[in-house]
């Protein structure tokens, strides 16, 4: 079924060539290696370590899985601190590992958690915090750090928005315990579906590794209660083909977002992100604020009125986490506690983004909020 060109997405997963990918599915239907860690499995770790510049990579069938298998290679238990401005698989990970989540609030400029309200958060059940990278934008890491070791917790952050990210030429992925990425087809980076987990010593990742393989160390050897979580053949080939072509797909949705950007930038009551100075950003979305008593309109007012100029834009995130029904009982979900996390979920518009995007539709969107049509 072919997309209807008169409608724009969100985004659109970025693919190369396919006569580029014929030669690995020719070499996997020659070999009949279709999972379990073959050659393309080990290749694709190695040279993607190599481009993260980490020291570890272990890959994982999707993103959630590896949340879910991180949790688990650190022995987390009790309680975990975290957001609830995110997507709910940050969450749900806590919950399939039978962990009580703590929201605190998030940072009122680029809404990744506030370690000013972490403290306060601390119980005596506390075990870790999992933090996340909202659309790219790095936590405030040392802080974090500097909090998890005076209480002797562990650190576990979401990156699936910051693939490629780095802070003065440091890998963002370098800090915290583990970091997990994603590579679902609408990030950056997409293996089809896919994910990752980073950590920094041969020993964690041994653990990680059984983890994700049923606990086998060998043949006739379960040492632990593991899951099937391994990337396939399949999404490792296309991964390792995707990494010639990355720098690209990163440098496209930069001029995509420098264009939102100059076009939006006097019109009042619309607020976007600027580049953090010093962070190699990876642009895997585009925010906006919507002022409805400056600018006029709602947010929902503009999502809806876009969505008739066939411009289908993203409430992301919204609702808050803290607002599903399987978490909105807890103490810390209590609005009067999210004071900024609400504020932004009713304000934030992700507008598309993505590299094939045309300069035209930048233009028609720039136009819609320009002219207030309805």
């Amino acid at each position: 079924m072919k997309d209807n060109p008169k409608k724009t997405y969100v985004t659109k997963p970025a693919l190369p060539p396919l006569n580029e990918f014929l030669p690995y599915l020719k070499e996997i239907w020659d070999s009949r290696i279709l999972t379990n860690n073959g050659p393309f499995h080990q290749q694709f770790e190695k040279e993607l370590a190599e481009y993260l510049g980490v020291k570890y990579v272990s890959l994982f069938s999707n993103g959630t899985l590896a949340l879910v298998t991180a949790l688990q290679a650190l022995r987390i238990t009790g309680e975990v601190i975290t957001t609830p401005f995110s997507f709910v698989a940050t969450t749900h990970a806590l919950w399939w590992n039978n962990i009580k989540p703590v929201f605190v609030d998030i940072e009122p400029e680029y809404f990744t958690l506030d370690p000013e309200k972490i403290e306060a958060a601390i119980t005596p059940q506390t075990t870790a915090i999992l933090a996340v990278h909202v659309y790219g934008n790095p936590c405030r890491v040392g802080a974090i750090q500097k909090i998890a070791d005076t209480y002797g917790l562990k650190v576990i952050y979401d990156a699936a928005h910051a693939f490629g990210v780095k802070v003065n030429g440091e890998s963002i992925l370098n800090f915290g315990d583990l970091s997990v990425l994603s590579f679902h087809a609408t990030k950056v980076f997409n293996t089809f579906e896919g994910g990752a987990i980073i950590c920094h010593d041969e020993k964690t990742k041994r653990r990680i590794d059984f983890l994700k393989n049923f606990g086998f160390a060998d043949e006739v050897t379960v040492v632990e209660p593991g899951i099937n979580a391994k990337m396939n053949e399949f999404q490792a080939a296309l991964g390792l083909l995707q990494l010639k072509h990355v720098e690209e797909y990163i440098a496209k949705r930069k001029a995509v977002a420098e264009k939102y950007r100059n076009e939006l930038k006097n019109v009042k009551g619309i607020g976007f992100l600027d580049d953090i100075p010093g962070v190699k950003h990876s642009y895997t979305y585009f925010p906006v604020l919507i002022d409805e008593k400056i600018y006029g309109e709602s947010r929902d007012e503009v999502y809806e009125k876009l969505k008739k100029h066939n411009i289908y834009s993203r409430r992301y995130f919204y609702p808050l986490i803290s607002r599903f029904p399987t978490y909105r009982s807890l103490p810390s979900a209590k609005p009067a506690n999210l004071h900024v996390a609400e504020k932004i979920a009713a304000k934030v518009l992700c507008l598309p983004i993505y590299p094939e995007l045309k300069s035209k539709v930048i233009d028609k969107i720039s136009k819609i909020f320009k002219t207030h049509e309805r």
